[in-house]
């Protein structure tokens, strides 16, 4: 009989501390791709000028993205640390260094986007307008960075497998592939088709892990 019981109260014990371990793990962050579309880079107002190809009726201000949030920040958060990247025609800034009061880096990577599953431990960038010519953690320019430009066609094209990894101002990580630069996606843009609107598809770890499963 005593045998029994001890066998009962022991295995009463195995089961609330199987119970009490279960409760004080953490919950599994899931982990999905989002998708942005038709996300405003300063589009002009009034198209380009056809002798100098500058854009007409820009604000040459940066419309700011929370990855977070998954949404776009007013600008007038720009002073503060609620944003990550920054958008203006073809350029993206990062929250930090001289761009940003955040301590956000970024960093271009080569390979396939789904095969990317954890941020590099090191390597990200902040942006530096001081200097001659201006540095930035996304680099400008045709080929430099995320995207080619033709001049036979005045086309901007996103370069295949060309991958942005940032680190926020809290310390977690996303990365980024942009789709295209056209509104609406076209398949075959072309010189008429309204620029200045990016569809990117990105993945962010919320949680305290680096990597992005």
């Amino acid at each position: 009989m005593k045998i029994n019981r001890f066998i009962l109260v022991l295995f009463s014990a195995v089961l609330i501390t199987l119970a009490s371990c279960q409760k004080d793990d953490p919950a599994p962050v899931t982990i999905s791709a989002s998708t942005v579309t038709n996300l405003p880079a300063d589009p002009p107002s009034g198209g380009y000028d056809p002798m100098s190809g500058q854009p007409i009726g820009v604000t040459k201000k940066f419309t700011l993205f929370s990855f977070k949030t998954g949404a776009i920040v007013a600008n007038a958060d720009s002073a503060t640390a609620n944003w990550d990247l920054g958008f203006n025609g073809t350029t993206i800034i990062v929250n930090s260094g001289t761009s940003g009061p955040g301590t956000a880096g970024a960093q271009v990577v080569t390979g396939v986007f789904d095969e990317i599953l954890e941020a590099p431990a090191s390597g990200y960038g902040t942006d530096n307008k001081t200097t001659v010519p201006a540095t930035y953690a996304i680099p400008r320019g045709s080929g430099n960075g995320w995207y080619n430009y033709n001049p036979s066609t005045n086309v901007i094209s996103p370069i295949a497998g060309r991958v942005i990894v940032v680190k926020t101002s809290e310390g977690k990580y996303a990365k980024m592939e942009i789709l295209s630069y056209y509104k609406d996606s076209p398949a075959a843009p072309s010189s008429g088709d309204i620029d200045r609107h990016y569809t990117f598809r990105y993945v962010y770890q919320s949680g305290a892990s680096s990597t992005f499963e």
